[in-house]
């Protein structure tokens, strides 16, 4: 097996597929450039301490643990279907539609006379998440065949007696006309490392600074930065309008009847809270997008 890590730069595992043009997003809001060529694995990083290589998340985590590379980007579901031993530097809740969680369902036909796990007594079960769902049965003393599904999963809940799949927000399932029946597992991003290249300071202080930015990064992705002016006699009336746990920054300007201020605000809450401030009397609003919001 070949070692990409080495002694001067942190060897850095991306993930290929479904989750990857949502990654390399992410790391560029945290600051970081990665190029991808179509034909390459090897992406260009604008890092001269940092190199980087695409693998599938499923196999991600083992490449992590053998020592190929120092830190990978990949799910808790796929660390726990390898059952492998590596550090968990931090959890990046994102996927490739939405900032959650993804759920690994049990699911079946609706024409299915199955209402719950039990009613798969003796059945077979087809997933790409085999060790995971065989666990599953097993805690439950239930006998199922589970059975490696290699892609087209929802079509099978037809040909076999059920399916657990990947979702995350249960539309694909619905349009299939398939029933959950219960979630096998939760799961979200993580960011991992390999136990010895963790035991290196300057690669696990590297480590620790991409994790940082990348929560920065998630933690904006949700957030406006909102910037207004104000008469001193209408602040109150401001004030009361922003989000009772944000406290804003307020600046005197050089007219002494006004003063600026500045806070972050959920982005879901803009468009009903600028006209609000409008009319409390704010005036000069701007809002803008954030890269990173570092707790």
């Amino acid at each position: 097996m070949v070692n990409r890590s080495s002694k001067d730069k942190l060897a850095l595992g991306v993930p290929k597929g479904s989750l990857q043009d949502s990654t390399l997003n992410l790391f560029a809001r945290a600051g970081y450039n990665v190029t991808v060529s179509s034909r390459s694995y090897v992406p260009s990083i604008d890092d001269d301490r940092i190199s980087v290589l695409m693998f599938r998340a499923q196999e991600m985590s083992r490449y992590v643990e053998d020592g190929v590379i120092d830190v990978g980007i990949t799910g808790l579901d796929w660390i726990r279907e390898n059952g492998s031993d590596v550090v968990e530097i931090a959890e990046l809740v994102y996927s490739k539609q939405k900032l959650a969680p993804v759920r690994w369902v049990l699911a079946v036909a609706d024409e299915s006379q199955a209402r719950k796990p039990e009613d798969l007594q003796g059945g077979i079960v087809a997933t790409e998440l085999v060790n995971v769902t065989n666990r599953y049965f097993k805690d439950r003393g239930l006998d199922v065949k589970v059975e490696f599904s290699w892609g087209a999963t929802e079509v099978k809940a037809r040909l076999l007696d059920g399916i657990v799949d990947v979702t995350e927000t249960g539309s694909s399932l619905a349009a299939n006309n398939l029933r959950i029946l219960d979630t096998v597992m939760t799961s979200s991003t993580r960011l991992i490392a390999n136990r010895e290249a963790m035991k290196i300071e300057w690669k696990r202080q590297k480590t620790e600074n991409i994790a940082l930015l990348l929560k920065g990064a998630i933690e904006a992705r949700e957030k406006v930065g909102l910037k207004m002016n104000c008469p001193r006699s209408s602040l109150g009336a401001v004030l009361g309008l922003l989000p009772a746990e944000k406290s804003p920054t307020v600046s005197a300007l050089a007219d002494e009847n006004w003063v600026a201020l500045e806070v972050i605000v959920e982005d879901r809450v803009e468009r009903d809270l600028v006209p609000a401030l409008k009319r409390a009397g704010a005036a000069g609003i701007i809002t803008y997008p954030l890269n990173k919001v570092i707790p």
